[in-house]
Parts: C-alpha cells; structure tokens; sequence
C-alpha cells in the first residue's frame, strides 16, 4: 500500500514569533503549493499563532502543536486545550513525545487521554515511541515499544487510526548526533508495523504512517526514507533551519 510521506518540524523549545516568522518567510515561498508529502510545523505555543497566520494560507503546510491537555478547560494553569489550538488551525498534536516522558512524567495512561481528546476534536496525533539506550542493549526494545502502543492507544479504534501517525524515536539518538543505520530504523518500524497488525490487522497495519525520529539531518535523510516502512520524519534540531529542513522535505518527496 502507498503511504504519502509526512515530514514534521518538532521546534521544542526554540523560535521566538518573531524567530518563526523568519524561518517560515523563505520556506513557505518553497513550498507554496501542494506536493506529495505532507509537511508539518509545530511550534512553541507563544509562536504558534503567528505561525498560523503565515501558514493558514498555504496549502502545502500544515501547523502542529507540541502538546495538549485531555482537559477541555478549567483550572489547569499553564496548559493549553483542544478548543485554544482548534481556534489557531492546529491540524497536528505531537503526543508522547520522550522528552515529556522522561523530563515531565508522562506515562502512557495520560498519553492515552491526550490521544482521545486530539481525536474527539477532529486533530490528529503524532504519537511518539521510542526506546533508552539501556532498554534496548538489554533487550527490552520490543516490549517496551509494543507497552507504549497499546497503552498509548488503548480503546482506539481501527477507524480513528487513519486519522494517527507513529513516531519512532530511539530515545538514544535524539539530539545526540547519533542515528540509527537505515537498516536498525527499518528493522524496528517494521516491528512497529506488527504491533499495529496485531492490534488492528493487516489493512490498517499497511496504512498507518510510521515517521522515524532522531538526529534525522540532509546527509541521511535520502537513506533513511528510502527504507519501506519509513513513511517521514520528526525532525528536532535540523528543523530549525529552513535550508536544512527544506533539504529533509526534499528527500521525503523524492523518497
């Protein structure tokens, strides 16, 4: 089955709105009509409403944000809720993310709660798994993924996945400089693919979407897309470049 190619710009922490409209004035001029990947941005909450404005009138980029609540309002200082992004254009949500994992205690149970409020207000996650360093050396790889999916994606049904798309990160290689060789990537996207069989069958496993994550730059880009169950990339720290990134979406639409 063919799977369009979604290649997404994960900012974290970076890009002032006046930094976003910098980066986006150059790139959207690039991308200024539809190809055949779909591109994605998502940055900081206090830049995501100028990055609205800039991207709303394009037709080949879309606006993600880097988290939400499952919360739909109320007093939560400090979060933001399905309604606030909806009201921006968000069209993608970034869930899971192991830095929201690692760093702020993000469990797969409260992952799951943020998958169904993105779904129930017509936004689409970006799921992200991934596995540490000691947790694959000592061959906890596939467990640890398959736990992440099924907890993450507990009560979703096979319907509601073709509005998802999973994002393996190795947790050792993001922001490390170090990749996964196209063949590691590829071995575990392709386990990844089998959860998803095993959970949903064969058709759905076929059309989901599994992006690879983890120091993803120019130089390795076309390698790595070029494997087969390698549908885009999540891209942190050569996203923040447009020359770069726009290299990176190149490659998914040659890939």
């Amino acid at each position: 089955m063919s799977r369009k190619n979604i290649i997404a710009a994960n900012w974290k922490m970076n890009m002032t709105p006046s930094e976003t409209a910098e980066f986006l004035d150059p790139f959207l001029q690039t991308f200024s009509t539809r190809v055949n990947v779909d591109i994605v941005i998502a940055p900081s909450f206090i830049s995501i409403p100028k990055a609205s404005e800039l991207i709303t009138p394009n037709p080949a980029v879309s606006l993600s944000a880097q988290n939400m609540s499952h919360e739909a309002s109320g007093a939560f200082t400090g979060e933001t809720s399905a309604a606030m992004l909806l009201d921006v254009a968000c069209e993608y949500v970034i869930l899971g993310h192991s830095e929201r994992r690692s760093l702020y205690g993000e469990d797969d149970a409260v992952i799951n709660k943020k998958v169904h409020a993105t779904l129930a207000a017509g936004m689409k996650p970006i799921l992200c798994i991934g596995e540490s360093l000691e947790e694959r050396e000592g061959g906890q790889l596939e467990s640890v993924l398959t736990s992440q999916l099924e907890g993450s994606l507990a009560e979703v049904s096979a319907d509601q996945m073709a509005d998802i798309v999973i994002a393996y990160e190795p947790v050792w290689a993001i922001g490390t400089g170090v990749t996964a060789s196209p063949e590691q990537a590829q071995d575990t996207q392709k386990f990844v693919r089998s959860v998803l069989e095993n959970l949903y069958g064969a058709e759905v496993a076929a059309a989901t979407r599994i992006q690879y994550g983890g120091s993803v730059k120019p130089g390795n880009a076309a390698e790595l897309i070029g494997q087969p169950d390698i549908d885009g990339f999540l891209v942190g720290g050569a996203s923040l470049d447009p020359q770069s990134f726009a290299e990176i979406v190149s490659a998914g639409i040659g890939g």
